[in-house]
């Protein structure tokens, strides 16, 4: 089966998207990891300030 046979499968392009889907799914309930929760404090304090300035 080559790339072309893929495209024209409509089944292969559902299992596809579902897959994905539950990926995506998975991933957005994982909790955030502290050090990046961190680093958006880092970020947004640093954006504070520049405000700041203007």
């Amino acid at each position: 089966m080559n790339q072309k046979d893929n495209d024209s499968d409509p089944r292969i392009a559902a299992l596809i998207d579902q897959n994905l889907k539950r990926v995506y799914s998975d991933l957005v309930q994982e909790e955030l990891p502290d050090r990046f929760k961190d680093l958006l404090a880092v970020l947004k304090a640093q954006d504070a300030e520049q405000a700041d300035k203007r």
